[in-house]
């Protein structure tokens, strides 16, 4: 019988309670020798989880999921997904387990989750383990782009298990513990949706409209009203990716949450010169999930999340189909909307104006001319307002800068311009988890040396202010990383 210690481990379990056929009750396998590599002590805070407890080894055994506390009811979760556009229709957390629910000290319900704690009924041939490196990889993005102000989740833990597996060589085993608003997928809803039980998407339904969007009760249709909640705030997701050069990688309607939030850090990146066809992915052998076709993708997956939902908008399948049609062709107006808002702030432009969006993709085809650094370009620019030489990225002469260049200033706001350019570095990071930074942290990492990593992290968690010391942590990649790929670590 599993051993129930820290009381202060209050799990609810909503999803257990109220979506029978949407999981299945499992254990994680046991870790043969648990060792604690990286604590998110302020997220532990957050939960109201007592750090040094964490720390303990009762502590490292609840988060690799060796001893289950308190109320948990690990499950994993099932769904389906399209993955590169083919439909799979029973995927699930094949090496994941929800070990339960935990409402933070802000009222808010949020899942602890173990990912890489071996097969699960859903396993698809794999070993159901995750190695140091990519579990260390998700602890870092999803640090980054929390930093930047990007909805994700989390990483609470990375625990090495004792153990080695097998990848392209023997690596150590390890076990990431992650936070989220919800598990809540495009793909849970394409798995209910299939399912036998004609009771399944309803429940899912009114479930993920309860946790999340409460607002579409009060609504004539709380069903399509629940569609345009999730495709604003995917809109609003994606348009934050974009604006600080973050590529997923792989953007499976199983990796789309109902939330908003960023989930499954695989193969993704920054980018680093800007190039809209930008792939990391090894696995992405068209440029699928390219930079530049996110938003087009993401508008597909909202398609395929609209047509789940389509028996419950109407019982008119024909007026169904046509109001969530209507809905989904609103996405590239609230995209681009939600886009040049950001954009306009990081040129440090206050104020509307109909010609914005022809001023910023003229910067982009500069940047994409010249190969320039997508996030220290924006940097070179505030550099230029305070009227010193820029330290970060440098612009080459030409005829089209020049005269773009007068067209920004004549955009900007009339105030001082060391007032604008402090308000564009706000917005504008310095700091970005650079491909071959990330890529010596994960090696030295792997190896034991967890230094790298750790002075990578501090210097991603405050993104937009300059330190003394960090000089490294801005240098662009060297000329070997050229057709730079990204694994996911299965």
């Amino acid at each position: 019988m599993p051993t129930e210690i820290h009381p202060r481990f209050a799990f609810d379990n909503s999803f257990e309670r109220e979506l029978e056929g949407l999981y299945e009750p499992w254990q994680a396998t046991a870790a043969p020798a648990p060792r604690l590599l990286a604590l998110n002590e302020q997220l532990g805070a957050e939960l109201g989880l007592n750090p040094a407890e964490l720390r303990s080894p009762e502590g490292v055994a609840i988060l690799v999921g060796n001893v289950v506390a308190g109320s948990a009811t690990p499950i994993a979760q099932a769904y389906a997904g399209h993955q590169f556009g083919g439909f799979s229709p029973r995927l699930g957390d094949g090496r994941a387990l929800l070990i339960g629910e935990l409402i933070d000290t802000n009222g808010r319900r949020r899942d602890l989750h173990l990912k890489g704690s071996g097969r699960t009924p859903f396993a698809r041939g794999g070993d159901g383990k995750a190695a140091v490196g990519p579990m260390l990889r998700e602890y870092i993005i999803s640090e980054a782009l929390h930093a930047l102000g990007i909805p994700t989740t989390r990483s609470l833990a990375v625990v090495a298990t004792g153990e080695s597996i097998h990848r392209e060589g023997m690596v150590p085993g390890a076990i990431l513990t992650r936070v989220a608003a919800s598990h809540l997928r495009v793909g849970s809803f394409q798995y209910a949706a299939n399912s036998a039980d004609q009771t399944l998407l309803p429940r899912l339904a009114d479930y993920a409209i309860a946790r999340h969007y409460p607002q579409a009760r009060e609504t004539n249709n709380p069903y399509l009203t629940l569609v345009e909640l999730v495709m604003d705030a995917q809109a609003s997701l994606v348009a934050k990716w974009m604006q600080v050069g973050f590529i997923h990688g792989v953007m499976n309607t199983d990796n789309v949450t109902i939330s908003g939030e960023s989930i499954d850090f695989g193969p993704c990146a920054f980018m680093d010169a800007y190039d809209p066809e930008t792939v990391f992915s090894s696995i992405d052998h068209t440029g699928r999930y390219a930079f530049g076709n996110q938003p087009t993708i993401t508008q597909w997956n909202l398609a395929r999340f609209a047509e789940t939902l389509l028996p419950l908008i109407d019982n008119d399948t024909d007026h169904s189909i046509e109001v969530a049609t209507d809905l989904l062709k609103s996405f590239p107006q609230r995209f681009r909307a939600n886009w040049l808002d950001g954009m306009r702030a990081k040129l440090g432009i206050g104020d509307v104006h109909d010609h914005d969006a022809e001023l910023i993709d003229d910067f982009l085809a500069i940047l994409k001319e010249q190969h320039l650094d997508y996030t220290l370009s924006f940097r070179a620019l505030s550099d230029r307002l305070r009227g010193s030489e820029p330290t970060t990225e440098t612009f080459t002469d030409s005829p089209a800068f020049a005269q773009w260049t007068q067209r920004w200033h004549a955009r900007l706001p009339s105030q001082p311009r060391a007032v604008t350019a402090d308000a564009m570095d706000k917005v504008n990071p310095l700091y970005i988890a650079r491909n071959h930074i990330v890529e010596q942290a994960l090696e030295t990492a792997t190896n034991g040396d967890l230094g790298a990593f750790e002075a990578l992290v501090e210097a991603i968690r405050s993104p937009f202010t300059e330190r003394a010391g960090m000089n490294t942590f801005t240098q662009q990649a060297p000329a070997e990383f050229a057709g730079y790929r990204t694994f996911c670590g299965t």
